[in-house]
């Protein structure tokens, strides 16, 4: 008798230890769907359009000491035009460094605004994983092979965030 009930708990155990629920989910277009997304877009264009004018102020004004320079007359001394060249060079230099720091500064605010959004949904994803008691949540970018027992999510996290 004790043999057949340890017999019996061997057989279930394996069972119970794989009766795990599984969920994927597409974040990308969870986060696409998102109202505050459109927001955050806006406010990116607006300050790289910013950034864009003043750099196009600055080739500007390169060009224009450029092509100063290329007036010049051949009599003009030797010194006027290394000063000049050097103008050029410190001009070319500051266009570079003010590329790079627009850059960075386009990065860290992306990174800001985008911040409370990723937190949010985050969240959403955790409290949907808990309340359907999944193991797991996958990305569903390129799912190779999704088997009957695993439940796409996506639907129900737009819901739990009120998006439609």
């Amino acid at each position: 008798m004790i043999k057949k009930l340890l017999l019996a708990i061997m057989i279930a155990l394996p069972m119970s230890v794989f009766a795990q629920k599984f969920a994927v989910i597409n974040t990308q277009e969870l986060m696409e769907s998102m109202p505050e997304l459109q927001t955050v877009k806006e406010q990116m264009e607006a300050s790289n359009k910013k950034y864009e004018d003043e750099f196009a102020k600055l080739q500007e004004e390169f060009s224009k000491k450029f092509e100063e320079f290329q007036s010049l007359e051949e009599t003009t001394p030797q010194t006027i035009k290394e000063r000049r060249m050097q103008e050029m060079q410190e001009l070319e230099n500051k266009i570079n460094q003010f590329r790079q720091t627009a850059t960075q500064d386009l990065q860290r605010q992306q990174q800001q605004l985008m911040a409370p959004i990723q937190e949010k949904v985050l969240k959403a994803i955790q409290t949907a994983g808990a309340e359907g008691g999944y193991t797991f949540i996958f990305e569903n970018q390129m799912p190779l092979y999704t088997g009957t027992d695993v439940t796409d999510i996506t639907s129900t996290v737009k819901t739990r965030l009120g998006i439609k």
